[in-house]
């Protein structure tokens, strides 16, 4: 099959002929239709995260099943189907309790295994992962979910209780974040987005976000604290020291903090004011993904149109393309949407 290959560390990716990852006993092998280009494919290339060499990145993928292993039950080919982006074992207490995202035995496609950045991509413990996509729901759509569109729900619905009005930060207007605007306005949140691109304030602002800050000319937390008295739940979805910091202090009291972007090398270890998560008892949360079982209050947003993840698509583009957006991520932030590849 052909895919997108780096054999080093930030050194360019190369379309080219490789073996067929084969499909798991307990998988199923997937026909790639669509794939997303996201940050965290970058932060692997980059070598933040690191991953047997050579590799094929990619995990935010739409296709249909050409191949089922003889364990699974629950699929045929020809089904159109998404994945979690953190795939669960099935068996143990995580996955049974319904928390795959923290899985100890889970697989990642483009990071423990090769991913989507190709023609084909195997998915382990198919019954427990796959997602069926609704037939009226298009592949590079289906892709836009992704990671960022699928994390970004969770974060938002899925650690604090909220109510139509109440006021969410979202501190970074990248996939993650523009995806967490939309949603979050779309449930009836008073959304304000912080981020330095102007390109990056307008998007936000289509998809919902009242209020946008250039964190280069106010102090996003005066003004937010200032202005609006805080807010019930703030996200970083920039993934900085000084972006997590700023999340947590943007809280009113008894608020919650989401981390939704990655934190690499000295920005891992943020110096967060727990005088003030204790003083105020603030709730600080992690945010690692969604289960499939959670998918149907997500794709129920996107049928009933309350939410439309294709307006995030900026590129629609080939494998190679999807080599020069992941490289392209080196650069600040523009703004530009999500990249999406069709192999």
């Amino acid at each position: 099959m052909r895919a997108l290959v780096y054999t080093a560390v930030a050194t360019a990716p190369v379309v080219t002929d490789v073996q067929d990852p084969g499909c798991p006993a307990d998988g199923v092998l997937i026909e790639v239709r669509a794939t997303g280009v996201c940050r965290s494919d970058f932060h692997a290339w980059k070598g933040d995260d690191p991953v047997r060499l050579p590799h094929v990145g990619g995990h935010e993928l739409a296709g249909v099943i050409i191949e089922v292993g003889s364990q699974v039950d629950s699929w045929r080919p020809g089904d159109r189907v998404t994945v979690p982006f953190v795939c669960g074992c099935g068996r143990c207490v995580d996955c049974r309790a319904g928390s795959p995202q923290v899985c100890a035995r889970q697989t990642q496609p483009g990071f423990t295994h090769w991913g989507s950045f190709a023609e084909r991509v195997a998915i382990q413990a198919a019954d427990f992962n796959l997602v069926r996509l609704p037939d009226d729901l298009d592949f590079v759509t289906a892709a836009a979910l992704g990671c960022r569109f699928a994390t970004a729900y969770r974060a938002v619905t899925g650690h604090a209780s909220t109510r139509p009005g109440d006021r969410l930060a979202v501190y970074g207007a990248g996939g993650a974040g523009l995806s967490a605007v939309m949603i979050g306005s779309a449930l009836g949140l008073e959304v304000v987005a912080v981020d330095p691109s102007a390109a990056a304030r307008d998007r936000a602002a289509d998809c919902g976000a009242t209020l946008t800050i250039d964190p280069r000319a106010d102090d996003p937390v005066a003004k937010i604290n200032n202005d609006l008295g805080g807010v019930q739940l703030s996200l970083d979805c920039a993934g900085t020291a000084i972006t997590a910091v700023q999340s947590v202090r943007s809280l009113r009291r008894g608020g919650h903090h989401v981390q939704v972007g990655l934190l690499f090398g000295e920005s891992a270890t943020p110096p967060v004011p727990m005088d003030r998560v204790i003083a105020w008892e603030l709730s600080v949360h992690g945010s690692h993904g969604i289960a499939a079982t959670d998918y149907p209050g997500l794709l129920e947003l996107v049928i009933s149109g309350r939410v439309d993840p294709a307006r995030l698509i900026g590129e629609v583009t080939d494998l190679a393309g999807a080599g020069r957006a992941l490289t392209a991520m080196a650069e600040p932030s523009t703004g530009a949407g999500i990249t999406v590849a069709v192999p």
